[in-house]
């Protein structure tokens, strides 16, 4: 089969090479992937800044497919269901976090993509556990988003416990931004979007799908719109995804007394100033929202089943497994918001 394998730890060390078909085993179910999304993390991986990834692998964990083959110890999935897949593949098991089902935070997980043979091929296998067959109402494409999508759930209702009526904040709306958003608005609250004069397009994207207000930090006082929206308390929720050490400190800024800061971006550094003055004398829950874990995906199935999402519409190119590259430059350059590669649209 077709795949592009990450061939060693180096920068831009890929190929788009032939590579042995994955067996459904034990409780194993082999997928043939419809679509794969471009992720930030894969990019990572292309440029060797992603410890994470353990080369040769082939990349990708966003994906919709047609499930061809399951194993002996398989009980709920049949050939012909149409599914998607959490990215864990394998945990220790018997750790605090597996045993609350935790799996973002199990320190022996092995992932989809990044230790584990991963989407962007015609053929993947996951394990029962991770894997859900979808709603007959969601497409191919958004269903191969779920995964961006339970992102924004864990951090939006499982970490911000987002309520109708509040007023949210979110820094960055590439992806995972647009994601945060989608949710925080079929949670029923004002979303504003803040980002940089190069992010108009995705703007745009995030107003036609719901937020409330984009502010251009360029050329606009966030503060200041903040200010006048909440009638000077402050927004109850922000969201930082941007990974941006200046955003992290303007999200601070702009939050009310005991409000929360849901941190997902990942910084450059380890160490960074954050204003932690704003944490202590505001009283500020600064909390951390890392990938997901099986109940985020839970609700956001829920959600694409219920229409209140619909990850496709933040698609911004299609393209070939063949032509991958021209996937990883958007994404890599920053432009327009998710690259998704087509590997069979024929099952789509």
């Amino acid at each position: 089969m077709k795949a592009i394998v990450k061939t060693d730890p180096g920068k831009d060390h890929m190929v788009y090479q032939d590579v042995p078909e994955p067996e459904a085993t034990g409780d194993l179910i082999k997928i043939k992937v419809a679509y794969s999304g471009v992720c930030g993390t894969d990019i990572h991986a292309f440029n060797g800044s992603y410890s994470s990834t353990k080369p040769p692998v082939i990349l990708g964990h966003e994906f919709s497919g047609v499930v061809v083959a399951v194993g002996r110890d398989v009980k709920n999935i049949r050939v012909g269901d149409r599914v998607t897949s959490e990215t864990t593949f394998s945990t220790c098991g018997h750790c605090s976090s597996c045993m609350t089902k935790d799996y973002n935070l199990c320190s022996n997980r092995w992932g989809i993509g990044t230790q584990i043979n991963g989407s962007m091929a015609e053929y993947l296998v996951s394990r029962e556990e991770s894997v859900h067959i979808l709603p007959g109402n969601v497409s191919m494409l958004s269903a191969a988003l779920t995964e961006p999508l339970a992102c924004g759930v864990h951090a939006t209702i499982e970490k911000g416990n987002v309520q109708k009526g509040m007023v949210v904040c979110i820094f960055g709306v590439g992806a995972i931004g647009q994601m945060v958003a989608q949710v925080a608005t079929a949670c029923g609250a004002k979303v504003i979007v803040a980002g940089l004069t190069s992010d108009k397009e995705r703007f745009d994207i995030a107003l036609a799908n719901g937020a409330h207000r984009a502010v251009d930090q360029f050329t606009e006082d966030l503060a200041a719109i903040v200010k006048e929206m909440t009638g000077g308390e402050g927004v109850d929720v922000s969201f930082e995804c941007s990974g941006a050490v200046p955003a992290a400190n303007k999200a601070l800024e702009i939050t009310r007394r005991k409000g929360s800061v849901i941190q997902m971006g990942v910084f450059a550094e380890e160490k960074v100033p954050i204003r932690c003055d704003y944490v202590l004398h505001k009283e500020i829950n600064y909390v951390g929202s890392r990938s997901q874990k099986p109940s985020s995906w839970m609700t956001a199935l829920r959600l694409l089943e219920e229409g209140l999402v619909i990850p496709e519409k933040i698609v911004s190119k299609i393209v070939t497994l063949e032509n991958w590259r021209e996937g990883f430059e958007m994404t890599a350059d920053g432009r327009g918001v998710k690259a998704v590669i087509a590997v069979d649209e024929s099952i789509a």
